[in-house]
């Protein structure tokens, strides 16, 4: 078993990762079955080489294919770091108060700077289509955001991450 493993393991590992698409997890968790698999019929290996790798690329591609069979039966498995994702009490207060912050510093823009932010970043527009609305170079268009973001930053004035 140690020469089996010491001969055949990384092969293996690159050819499970590449099944589990780079899930290193998963792929190590098909490698022990394999592994396993070969351990349990021990006696029943093939004796030559090529052969021997030929029969554990095959177990492992059948481990791996019953396993994604296995995944997609059961429900979706939630982690830890999903728990994040799940609706509870959202407080939205600092939104609110984003909102309006920038809100009230837009006012004190320019009103061409005022234009071009809001086409840009509220209404998602790209430079190429504000500079054609606007009738202005795209150039312009660029100029004008980067000095409107600028005048808004000083606007906020300091914030806890900046």
């Amino acid at each position: 078993m140690y020469a089996l493993h010491r001969e055949h393991v990384e092969p293996l590992y690159r050819f499970l990762l590449r099944l589990t698409l780079g899930d290193r997890y998963l792929a190590e968790d098909l490698l022990q079955e394999t592994l396993m698999q070969a351990w349990r019929h021990l006696d029943r290996l093939p004796s030559e080489r090529e052969a021997l790798r030929r029969w554990l690329f095959i177990v492992a591609r059948r481990i791996a294919i019953d396993a994604a069979r296995a995944r997609r039966a059961r429900p979706t498995e939630v982690g830890v770091s999903d728990l994040a994702q799940v609706a509870g009490t959202v407080d939205s207060t600092d939104a609110v108060v984003a909102g309006q912050t920038v809100r009230r510093a837009l006012r004190k823009l320019t009103r061409a700077h005022r234009e071009v932010l809001v086409e840009l970043y509220f209404l998602g527009k790209s430079t190429e289509e504000v500079a054609v609305r606007l009738g202005i170079p795209e150039g312009t268009v660029k100029s004008r955001a980067h000095y409107a973001l600028r005048s808004l930053r000083a606007a906020i004035g300091p914030t806890d991450t900046s």
